[in-house]
């Protein structure tokens, strides 16, 4: 039987290998460390864990200020493309990063499925 951690790496690896629009995925604590990750290569692992936090962070924030609800998703588009986070359990948030020709909405159901299945092991 695999451990918590083996079967959450296995999430995030399927998640890269299943869906073409997406070349990397983290999942990451909401006070920025990471807890797993299938990333590019020579990807820095802590800066981007940091990074997701605080965007999720403020993104929250905004949306209370402006009574937009409880946040769901952050996006960032680049000209290269994507980064996009979702909450996948209390403490805990889903990062994927994809290419500017994404198809989004496949995108955005794809990491549902993976979040409520990573909220469902940590």
């Amino acid at each position: 039987m695999s451990t918590r951690n083996e079967r959450i790496q296995t999430i995030l690896r399927d998640l890269v290998g299943s869906t073409p629009d997406i070349e990397g995925a983290a999942l990451v604590t909401t006070d920025g460390l990471p807890l797993a990750a299938a990333l590019p290569q020579g990807t820095d692992e802590d800066r981007v864990s940091a990074m997701a936090a605080a965007a999720l962070s403020m993104g929250s924030r905004m949306a209370a200020e402006l009574k937009r609800g409880t946040l769901e998703q952050v996006y960032v588009k680049g000209n290269a493309g994507y980064v996009v986070m979702m909450q996948a359990g209390e403490e805990t948030v889903l990062e994927t990063i994809s290419s500017s020709d994404a198809r989004l909405g496949l995108l955005l159901y794809e990491m549902k499925v993976a979040a409520k299945e990573l909220a469902n092991l940590v």
